[in-house]
């Protein structure tokens, strides 16, 4: 017999039934990230992300799932609805609590709806899109939202009444390259020059860089990497602390074969680094901060070093998140995230439609033009255009 449950955590799943769902999906999908962030009380009740995973069972066996949030706020979400909870406000229409689908504070597409192999997606996808909405409307709930989404999953809910968002990041490809020369062969002379002067301030300061991966990661360089995550969070106004020392020490018993640290040494000290997650080709950057600030440092440490890791790794893609221009000027291109947004209120929801086509459109005349104007000089790519324009 099937059945739908809503649970209290992914922990209350077998780590090996969580994981099959997953399978070469994204590494923050996985039972050891998510439950990590659970056990370390980085998402609860206390941070307004109350964990509410959603299954289906087939008798005992797992056949698909979704990681749900009931949310308080929308902070950590990388999806920016402020706008639309204002408005709410100012119609008299609660906001919050919502639901999301998708990981706390992670801004990396992947699949939000987990089926089993062997079983019918589409079907899943259908069936866990109307439990969301069920589920919603029986507790008067605003909406659901579904964050960095597949693309094949705003088409198998294309007729439904859920919206389509697009945004966009900077993504990096590896085409082909034999060695960072031959990346910075694609740049044109004036850039190729500034790179490999931002390059030389490390040998100028006696910087060395240097990644570490998997086992080769020290047990005492994750406190060193939480250090750095939280100077970030601390030398900005808009910074937001979302991990905690826990976090860390469970990401070093559970994580570490996913984990790649790029840091930097003057000396035998370390004075900067990044938090990376490697897995099925794509090199995903999350966590930064410097100890002491150095000349180029952010952009050797961020973007260099890991590009060079990732031509001689052979991995094909580097993901560095949400924002930055400065991601453009270095040779990351244009590419487009989705998301899906429910909307209870039937005047909430014909206002965000509205607004949603517009911001499409846009979005896609961004899109279009930062690839146009990529750094890189032209190759034969196929690019594609994002849907919903």
């Amino acid at each position: 017999m099937q059945r739908v449950e809503m649970l209290d955590g992914v922990a209350e799943v077998p780590r090996a039934a969580w994981d099959a769902l997953v399978g070469d999906e994204s590494p923050f999908l996985e039972w050891d990230w998510l439950a990590s962030l659970e056990e370390s009380g980085a998402v609860g009740p206390e941070t307004g992300w109350l964990p509410r995973p959603l299954v289906v069972r087939d008798g005992s066996r797992l056949v698909a799932a979704c990681p749900l949030y009931l949310k308080s706020h929308s902070e950590g979400e990388f999806v920016f609805d402020w706008g639309w909870a204002d408005a709410a406000q100012r119609a008299g229409i609660r906001y919050y609590p919502k639901l999301l689908v998708g990981i706390p504070f992670t801004p990396v597409t992947g699949a939000r709806f987990l089926v089993a192999p062997g079983q019918d997606r589409g079907k899943w996808i259908a069936r866990l899109s109307a439990s969301l909405r069920e589920i919603c409307e029986s507790n008067e709930l605003s909406g659901v939202h579904i964050n960095f989404c597949r693309e094949s999953e705003t088409q198998a809910l294309a007729r439904s009444d859920y919206l389509l968002r697009v945004g966009l990041q900077y993504h990096w490809k590896n085409l082909d390259y034999g060695g960072f020369e031959d990346y910075l062969a694609r740049f044109r002379s004036k850039r190729r020059n500034q790179i490999r002067r931002e390059r030389r301030a490390m040998i100028e300061q006696k910087i060395r860089i240097e990644c570490r991966q998997g086992d080769d990661i020290s047990d005492d360089l994750f406190d060193t990497m939480y250090r750095c995550y939280l100077t970030t969070i601390e030398s900005h106004t808009w910074g937001r602390q979302y991990l905690n020392p826990r976090f860390f020490e469970l990401l070093a018993e559970r994580f570490r074969e996913r984990l790649c640290f790029v840091i930097a040494r003057q000396g035998d000290e370390v004075i900067a680094g990044t938090t990376n997650v490697v897995k099925g080709g794509t090199f995903y950057g999350r966590y930064w901060g410097a100890l002491k600030p150095a000349r180029h440092l952010h952009f050797n440490v961020c973007y260099y070093a890991a590009i060079e890791y990732c031509i001689e790794a052979g991995i094909q893609r580097f993901e560095p998140g949400a924002g930055g221009d400065y991601k453009f000027l270095r040779g990351f291109d244009a590419e487009p995230t989705y998301s899906l947004h429910f909307l209870a209120e039937p005047r909430l929801s014909q206002a965000v439609a509205r607004f949603l086509d517009a911001e499409r459109a846009q979005a896609a005349r961004t899109i279009d033009g930062l690839r146009a104007q990529s750094s890189l000089k032209p190759a034969d790519t196929h690019r594609r255009r994002p849907r919903g324009t």
